[in-house]
């Protein structure tokens, strides 16, 4: 077993140093640094720019060669360069990571059991009222754009305000900065910034959690261990919780491991809808801003939680079905 864990982690620290090295380059060669001084009155001089290139890494007067090698070793001391606005990558993802990971865990989360919840639930009821809702209601939920679903629960939030006559529900940022300094005020404080956007990532995970789980009970549900659990005596919810859902839940535990790897990529219009200044908001802006080192880190950071995910999806794996575990 030490054997194995220690191979995971080389080949996780190849596979990590490979994608990151790869999208640094892809950043150099499709991103252009120099862009954002052309176009100021003055043109700052050309050893100006020169010399704040050189300090950013992303030079193109020095071999792409050269400086891929260069940004390779320092990252492995922990140095991702400098961002264009002259701030620390590592320092910048350590805060925006923080962010997006507390919108994403928790979403993420509570989505994954809704749609397991209702997957089971429509396969349970195939092709009754119930099942034709949830499966209507999640093709919808499918059609709608991210930050189309952001910005019609942001107009209902308004109404509700309104309707109340107090700000009930604040979707603009992470927090209000004139919240009172008491434990109570600051923790409703957060509760109110994040629930909207939380509610968007619980939607889009269960109607995409649900379509899975259902086709993955629906395989299950005319088993053989099933029957025989049936003809043991158990009864029909036993025998389909203790052995159906279990078995049912095997795939979903690589799909929810790897779709939670992929979030972050994913969240980037619904932080921008909110104003929240995560990862998935970092990356465009780093596309936007030509800036190669924050792109790159970004990548790394996204790489980084795949393959976590990917050694999350094996230990649900595990233990959910022993067989893997002998």
């Amino acid at each position: 077993m030490t054997v194995y864990i220690v191979r995971r982690i080389v080949n996780y620290l190849i596979l990590t140093a490979v994608a990151s090295s790869l999208a640094y380059v892809l950043a150099s060669i499709g991103l252009n640094p120099v862009w954002q001084f052309e176009n100021r009155h003055p043109r700052p001089p050309q050893s100006s720019i020169d010399q704040l290139l050189d300090a950013w890494g992303v030079n193109p007067k020095i071999p792409l060669i050269e400086r891929t090698w260069t940004w390779f070793i320092n990252m492995f001391h922990g140095d991702l360069g400098l961002t264009v606005g002259n701030q620390p990558v590592i320092e910048q993802i350590g805060v925006r990571a923080g962010v997006s990971l507390q919108l994403l865990l928790v979403g993420s989360i509570l989505g994954a059991i809704l749609g397991v919840v209702l997957g089971v639930w429509g396969a349970v009821r195939q092709y009754k009222a119930s099942d034709q809702v949830v499966t209507l209601v999640s093709y919808i939920v499918f059609a709608t754009p991210t930050f189309v679903m952001g910005i019609l629960l942001m107009i209902l939030a308004t109404d509700l305000n309104n309707v109340l006559g107090t700000q009930l529900i604040t979707f603009s940022g992470q927090y209000s900065p004139n919240a009172a300094p008491d434990f109570w005020s600051q923790f409703w404080d957060r509760i109110s910034h994040a629930l909207l956007p939380t509610l968007v990532l619980v939607l889009l995970g269960a109607a995409s959690y649900s379509r899975y789980q259902r086709n993955a009970m629906l395989d299950v549900l005319g088993a053989d261990y099933i029957r025989t659990a049936r003809s043991k005596g158990r009864t029909r919810g036993s025998a389909l919780v203790r052995h159906g859902v279990r078995i049912a839940l095997i795939p979903m535990s690589t799909f929810f491991a790897y779709s939670f790897g992929t979030l972050v990529a994913g969240s980037a219009m619904l932080e921008i809808v909110f104003s929240w200044h995560g990862m998935g908001e970092m990356t465009i802006q780093s596309v936007q801003q030509n800036d190669i080192n924050s792109l790159a880190g970004s990548t790394l950071f996204i790489a980084i939680l795949i393959l976590c995910s990917s050694t999350l999806s094996e230990i649900l794996y595990a233990a959910l079905d022993p067989r893997v575990r002998r």
